[in-house]
């Protein structure tokens, strides 16, 4: 006997697990608050992080311009002024106040950013439980759109973060959380791919970002790529090569951030004579050789690449990689509650997969064949920022799991260095 199923059922359960899962993102975030101090929510290290409280107010704001104000009639702002102090860049939204000015603004209080939540939570839930047709299905696709983009800020804060600490001479940790006691990774091993028509950017049904899509055909040529990250021990060795004074392994433009910036060492590294130290979310540690080289900007993982004879993958041969291989996930992600990489430490046969640490490719952030953005305001998103930036693979170890596939682009400039960012190596 065929068992008829009741749909009006069906999108009921549908409504209640997008709820849980907006509930516990919503919580999960305030979680990755709860080691913070009072003052740590107002500070902001450079001009290219925010504060925590904005990031509370800001993924906030998301929902309830995108979805409340559309969607639930005579909803009321909570506060007329937090359109202004909460919009990140969204131009045809209205105006926002500056990036670098986010920590100039003591008002809202925190409590007052903290009710905010509450209120626009309720708000959201009462409206999901409220409304049936193709409203719903439409206010459930910004619901989801909402989820993944405070789970990115979840990142973002993390990143935050450990940028505001490392400024200060107490080298305050975020976390105790214990950091692996392996010293070596993987033998490194080179896994070749033949020239191939594949089928690049995602193509299932589940959600993703606008940028990942259309799917579509490219050419990748044959290569090899490593089994695994470059290594802190590996980077050494570069640095000690005098990897950081020879312009002869750097592009034009990166040579000239080098000098402008004094960079010696990856971000947070520290030299001691023959030791290596760097600042994590735990503290100030001696670097572990073993784990995978974080957070180097594109132009430091473009001169180990020219050092090492290698180059880094374009994102075609890194996500033909990634989805036709013997995959072994050796990376943590932010549920793991470290938030530092672990060392890849997998079979030598296997791709270690993605996690850990973003991987630098050598690709343009730009549209694939056909792109689309978003209809609206929410068109602002990612489309408008496919200039001067380039895509990253993977994920890292402050990336929430459910930011991990082989499609995902992330984008940062050629000089970023603050986000969680190493380097994986393909040869010709």
């Amino acid at each position: 006997m065929v068992e008829l199923v009741d749909s009006q059922k069906m999108g009921n359960e549908e409504v209640s697990d997008l709820i849980a899962l907006f509930l516990d993102t919503r919580k999960k975030t305030l979680e990755l608050c709860r080691p913070l101090k009072r003052d740590d929510y107002m500070v902001q290290a450079t001009p290219d992080t925010s504060p925590p409280k904005w990031h509370l107010g800001h993924t906030t704001w998301f929902f309830e311009t995108f979805i409340l104000e559309p969607f639930a009639k005579g909803y009321q702002r909570y506060d007329s002024n937090f359109a202004y102090l909460f919009n990140s860049y969204y131009e045809t939204v209205g105006r926002f106040l500056p990036k670098p000015m986010r920590s100039t603004i003591s008002r809202p209080s925190l409590e007052n950013v903290l009710e905010y939540r509450e209120s626009v939570n309720s708000s959201v839930i009462e409206l999901l439980e409220s409304i049936n047709g193709k409203i719903l299905d439409e206010v459930k696709s910004r619901a989801m759109l909402g989820i993944n983009h405070e789970q990115q800020h979840q990142e973002l804060l993390l990143m935050d973060v450990k940028m505001n600490y490392s400024v200060s001479p107490y080298n305050p940790a975020y976390t105790s959380g214990p950091h692996s006691s392996l010293k070596e990774a993987v033998e490194l091993e080179w896994i070749k791919f033949d020239e191939s028509v594949e089928r690049i950017g995602y193509g299932d049904s589940g959600f993703c970002f606008d940028n990942e899509m259309p799917q579509h055909s490219e050419i990748v040529p044959a290569f090899r790529i490593a089994n695994r990250a470059v290594t802190n021990g590996e980077y050494i060795d570069f640095i000690l090569d005098g990897g950081y004074e020879r312009p002869e392994l750097w592009l034009s433009d990166g040579w000239s951030e080098r000098i402008r910036n004094r960079w010696e060492a990856p971000l947070y590294w520290e030299r001691e004579g023959e030791y290596f130290y760097y600042f994590t979310l735990s503290g100030r540690r001696e670097v572990n050789p073993g784990e995978p080289v974080v957070h180097v900007s594109y132009y430091e993982a473009d001169a180990y690449a020219r050092w090492a004879r290698c180059r880094l993958p374009t994102e075609a041969q890194w996500e033909h990689a990634m989805k036709n291989s013997k995959l072994e996930h050796q990376g943590n992600f932010l549920e793991s509650n470290e938030f530092h990489p672990y060392v890849q430490d997998g079979s030598k046969s296997a791709i270690s997969g993605p996690g850990g640490v973003w991987e630098w490719t050598s690709s343009s952030y730009s549209p694939y064949p056909g792109y689309r953005p978003l209809s609206g305001s929410l068109g602002e998103y990612n489309g408008k920022f496919m200039a001067n930036q380039v895509v990253l693979r993977g994920s890292s170890c402050v990336t929430p799991e459910g930011h991990s596939r082989s499609t995902y682009r992330n984008f940062y400039h050629y000089n970023d260095r603050w986000q969680f960012s190493g380097i994986r190596l393909i040869r010709d």
